[in-house]
């Protein structure tokens, strides 16, 4: 199965659809209450419920889920309805509508999808006495999804550009080769972000001060450092980023907190900071490469949305 233990933890929402198609005589019986096996309805939403529970035993690569609301309803139908709903040159027959909501790493669009198909199923059965000719299951489709990667991309639709500061003595001095920054690099480019200036100083506070005040007075949008971050005595970069910044972002820290918590009890140990000065956001990430990689996983690419916030552009993203 595919791993997913990079993405974010967040709301995610299915809508699927599907038809029943029948004679009028048929939706005449459904809607009468008068079919042979008992209510329709209440049995086909039953095992749509059901269904949807268990599309992870049903589908080899789909995750299991947290289904954390699933509603299931029905509509009856004539060739003279109009709905974006129903087919075209639709007839006679039953519109099958599911919904769900999750709060996880993937999508829930399989399991609506699964209870929709379900659904159609049992109405086919309970059906079937009646040797209906016309009687059929139809164009069962996801119309909505949204909270997945589809739907973050308007956070990066423009271009955005960033540079990255590495803080290490030992790289700086040439003793140990930087992973850290070029993994940064990597990262932004995926999410449309030119790497303005890429730079390697020694755990000096006042040279780190000194070079993102240099890239604040280019207008550069955001500025990445790794390393300095942990609780050694050299360990000098939250600090003098502290000293400088007009305001903390406090809720980037957290994410990153909380999303690298999840992988490894030592993330408690990093002191990682982010704040603005004037236009620009700053965030310092940890020195080592997947500590760097996860918590910039936790942002991204969300954190891109800051800069319209710096510019006093509504706060709601495009």
């Amino acid at each position: 199965m595919r791993d997913i233990t990079s993405k974010q933890i967040s709301l995610r929402t299915a809508k699927a659809v599907g038809f029943v198609v029948c004679s009028e005589a048929t939706l005449n019986l459904i809607k009468n209450n008068a079919l042979p096996k008992g209510n329709l309805f209440d049995v086909a939403r039953a095992a749509g419920f059901l269904a949807a529970k268990n599309t992870q035993h049903l589908i080899p690569h789909c995750h299991p889920v947290s289904i954390d609301g699933l509603t299931i309803e029905f509509e009856t139908f004539t060739p003279n309805d109009i709905s974006s709903l129903l087919p075209e040159n639709n007839r006679f027959g039953v519109l099958i509508i599911a919904e769900g909501k999750s709060i996880g790493r993937t999508g829930i669009e399989m399991e609506t999808l699964t209870a929709v198909s379900v659904c159609g199923l049992t109405i086919y059965d309970l059906l079937k006495p009646l040797n209906d000719a016309e009687l059929e299951i139809s164009s069962v489709k996801l119309i909505e999804k949204k909270g997945g990667k589809t739907d973050k991309q308007k956070f990066y639709k423009e271009k955005q550009q960033a540079a990255i500061l590495v803080c290490s003595d030992s790289t700086f001095e040439g003793k140990r080769e930087d992973t850290s920054g070029l993994l940064i690099s990597e990262l932004l480019k995926k999410y449309n972000t030119e790497i303005a200036d890429y730079k390697i100083l020694p755990d000096k506070p006042e040279q780190i001060k000194q070079q993102i005040l240099e890239w604040v007075k280019q207008d550069i949008p955001f500025i990445f450092t790794t390393g300095g971050t942990g609780l050694g005595p050299r360990d000098n970069t939250v600090e003098a980023v502290k000293s400088i910044i007009e305001k903390e972002a406090a809720g980037i820290s957290e994410a990153m907190h909380a999303h690298g918590q999840m992988r490894t009890p030592l993330a408690m140990m990093s002191c990682s900071v982010a704040g603005t000065i004037k236009q620009t956001l700053i965030v310092t990430l940890p020195g080592s490469s997947n500590g760097a990689k996860e918590s910039l996983e936790a942002i991204l690419p969300a954190v891109f949305h800051a800069r319209n916030m710096l510019l006093g552009e509504n706060h709601e993203s495009k």
